[in-house]
């Protein structure tokens, strides 16, 4: 069976691998930061993105957008492969594919108003009338929530969330298709963090966006998102419908990730799963199963060979060998 969605995004087999610097070694040393991740994503779809510090979830984001470039592996953008696009015609794409980063003010030019940063984005992007950039400006602002008044201030006047509508702002102006949110509200109070979700799945609706949404806040993912893939040291272990996942979490990873999400249910006790030992480093990362160092199910052929993806129920995959044999 077919799926008839659009598709927006489509990254198939993507690595990212930084060089060391240093090493007492002759051969330096590489973090394999993401290690052959594949997603779909359609159109008017949010993706979240979950997983520890450091397991690659960022990271993968930037490399959807060619903020920084993919060891190897291959990226379609609203049926674009802008895999090796060069530079002025990445320009040109960018205006489909925006990001939305996690720090609102140290993502904010601090020396330019409000408004010269917004402006700066159109002028980038080939509109030249200095009127038509102004409305554009003020249009865009009252969508996400500001004041004329604001177009005048610079990012230090503004509150944490203010900044974030103005990121918002800023990725939004260009009417693009593909929006990727850097964990958007983890810098953010929590009474911030609503209005700034409720606005991001208005504009959604309004704007019929596609949303990679990156987080480590389980509750904040099951919220927004209509998809949910986890990642544990650069690869995707498990995927599935949010809703499913919670109800349902395959991977023994995504097992103890839930567990740990505190329950709102009065006189319900959770069975917490607690994960024995450190994550280890991408620097040298475990052989076989990713996983297989701190997993209560391991067997000896876990520390040998890298399980497949299974698609154990309908769209629900994961990367265990609970759920397939070994061959």
């Amino acid at each position: 069976m077919t799926d008839e969605r659009k598709l927006i995004v489509d990254a198939v087999k993507i690595k990212k691998y930084f060089q060391t610097e240093v090493s007492i070694s002759l051969e330096k040393p590489v973090v394999k930061a993401v290690d052959g991740v594949s997603l779909k994503i359609y159109e008017n779809e949010v993706y979240g993105l979950v997983g520890e510090s450091g397991c690659g979830k960022s990271t993968f984001g930037r490399t959807l957008l060619r903020l920084t470039n993919p060891t190897s592996g291959t990226i379609s953008i609203n049926g674009t492969d802008i895999t090796g696009m060069k530079e002025k015609e990445l320009r040109m794409k960018r205006k489909d594919m925006q990001m939305i980063f996690q720090d609102p003010y140290t993502s904010l030019n601090p020396r330019k108003k409000m408004g010269e940063i917004l402006d700066e984005v159109l002028t980038i992007h080939g509109i030249k009338n200095a009127g038509e950039r102004m409305n554009l400006t003020l249009e865009i602002m009252e969508k996400v929530g500001l004041r004329p008044e604001h177009y005048y201030r610079y990012p230090h006047e503004f509150s944490g969330g203010q900044r974030q509508r103005v990121g918002i702002a800023r990725a939004l102006i260009l009417n693009p298709r593909f929006v990727v949110c850097d964990e958007p509200v983890s810098a953010l109070d929590v009474s911030i963090q609503s209005q700034i979700i409720n606005l991001l799945l208005d504009m959604k609706d309004e704007k019929k966006l596609t949303y990679l949404f990156i987080a480590h806040d389980l509750s904040v993912v099951k919220y927004i998102s209509t998809k949910i893939g986890v990642m544990y040291l650069g690869h995707l272990v498990e995927e599935a419908p949010a809703d499913e996942l919670f109800a349902h979490p395959l991977h023994p990873y995504t097992q103890a990730l839930l567990s740990a999400v505190p329950s709102t249910t009065v006189g319900r006790k959770k069975n917490r799963v607690a994960l024995q030992g450190e994550l280890p480093s991408p620097l040298h990362p475990p052989a076989g199963c990713p996983f297989h160092t701190r997993c209560p199910y391991a067997k000896s052929y876990c520390s040998e060979i890298k399980p497949k993806k299974i698609e154990v129920e309908t769209g629900h995959m994961a990367r265990c060998f609970l759920y397939g044999d070994t061959n």
